[in-house]
């Protein structure tokens, strides 16, 4: 297939014009989405989300290109290493450790920056290089900067834009340090999830530049987009959240798995008994939804899990990241919720006042809260930073 190939497809025209119709491509992106098309970004082997099967499944150019052009144009997400590269085979791994993100995130976060000629970038995460060659067509040569953890993708990603013939210039370095080299930015933007915003990004972002990372807890792995931005004595960092989002951590950032026989020694029943009205719709909620998000920052430390729901029964786990205390609660159709908690951390307590909190102030979205970032540390805040609490 020829490079015209990775333009000249209706797929592409139909999620364009999707895209647009959304509100995620905006009129000053559409050039560089016409321009620099997914699919010249994609390895040969890809383990796109198929929607409908609700899993990752395996695709390749060579055996199904009529497929692999076919996800490679749609709004999903598509896994491109497993295990951070230590996975072999056609079968999914067990980890995605990178991957190219849906295309409407790609262009929210995008629409979220804000770029501007003249601006130069600095871009926490390259992976494939397709939101790195789509800044560096918007704004020319020597203005994107992007930085990549894992060698061997950033090796994969530096062929691909060379081949492409885009000037995005690729750095195989931790993101944590950002690219003091060439600093400083007028943007930022992160293609990874993270837990506490570098100290070297704000230092790195002039004055009154704009910082865009997916943010959140470990509570969850539900994040929200933080658009940021930076003080004028360029100390701090401050803005609303955008929308939600779910990424890859950010390899310095991740949290080990939670061992649940470290935490429940006996079993469920050592536990303090009481009960709770509150429902298992209202509790556990959809995945992305601002409830979930709002536990995630009122709730600190603390590590929630969601069991299958099994003969009519759900129970949801809560463990404290700074002891080992741990809560459960045991959501069943038509009966009372039966909660159990151990250890000096009350948490299902915090979680229910949590749960009180959100509701008692209108059951606000994502786009309601805030984030402050600041040499002393992280604060969230509701409808403006004066009502704020700390996070880390």
């Amino acid at each position: 297939m020829t490079a015209d190939a990775h333009q000249e497809r209706p797929g592409r025209s139909e999620l364009g014009r999707a895209l647009m119709a959304g509100g995620a491509l905006t009129s000053d992106w559409a050039p560089a989405y016409a321009a620099v098309p997914r699919s010249a970004f994609l390895p040969e082997r890809m383990w796109p989300f198929d929607m409908e099967a609700g899993r990752s499944v395996p695709v390749s150019r060579t055996d199904d290109p009529t497929a692999w052009y076919r996800h490679a144009d749609a709004d999903a997400p598509i896994v491109t290493q497993w295990d951070d590269g230590r996975h072999g085979g056609e079968e999914p791994g067990r980890v995605s450790t990178s991957s190219a993100s849906m295309p409407s995130v790609v262009f929210s976060m995008l629409r979220d920056l804000d770029v501007a000629a003249g601006h130069r970038v600095l871009e926490i995460g390259t992976g494939t290089g397709w939101s790195s060659a789509l800044l560096a067509h918007r704004l020319g040569a020597g203005s994107v900067y992007s930085v990549e953890v894992d060698r061997a993708v950033a090796e994969a990603a530096r062929r691909a834009l060379n081949a492409f013939g885009s000037t995005a210039y690729v750095v195989h370095g931790d993101g944590v340090a950002g690219h003091p080299e060439a600093a400083p930015y007028d943007r930022v933007i992160a293609t990874c999830g993270v837990r506490t915003i570098p100290r070297s990004w704000v230092d790195q972002c002039r004055p009154n530049g704009i910082i865009v990372a997916p943010w959140g807890t470990h509570y969850s792995h539900s994040d929200a987009v933080a658009r940021l931005v930076v003080s004028q004595d360029g100390r701090s960092a401050s803005g609303r959240f955008t929308g939600a989002v779910e990424f890859m951590k950010l390899r310095a950032q991740r949290q080990p798995a939670v061992v649940h026989s470290e935490y429940v020694i006996g079993s469920v029943a050592d536990g303090d008994e009481t009960s709770t009205t509150i429902t298992e719709e209202e509790f556990v909620g959809e995945r992305f939804s601002a409830h979930r998000f709002a536990l995630a920052l009122r709730v600190r430390d603390c590590c929630q899990v969601v069991a299958p729901k099994e003969d009519g029964a759900r129970p949801v786990w809560l463990y404290s990241l700074s002891d080992r205390s741990w809560a459960c609660v045991l959501f069943h159709d038509g009966r009372t919720a039966r909660v159990w908690q151990h250890g000096p951390r009350r948490l299902w307590d915090d979680a229910e006042a949590a749960h009180r909190w959100w509701v008692e102030h209108g059951e606000p979205d994502h786009t309601r809260f805030g984030l402050t970032v600041a040499p002393e540390g992280q604060w969230a805040w509701l409808d403006r930073p004066a009502r704020s609490w700390p996070v880390s």
